[in-house]
């Protein structure tokens, strides 16, 4: 899974009115500009956001 694949399913993405989605983690340069640069990169702080997995504890 790419980068860009990565951060759509991630729980550390959330929508601002003024920026549109934007992920929470602050990076530092050399991290964004890895991310983008290589095709392979895999983000270390992604997190599936599997909304099912709170339902599931709440029954």
């Amino acid at each position: 899974m790419n980068a860009q694949k990565c951060c759509e399913y991630c729980s550390h993405l959330v929508y601002d009115e003024e920026y549109g989605d934007i992920c929470e983690i602050n990076m530092d340069e050399d991290e964004v500009a890895r991310e983008y640069t290589h095709s392979d990169y895999t983000c270390p702080y992604f997190h599936f956001n599997n909304e099912y997995e709170t339902v599931n504890k709440q029954i």
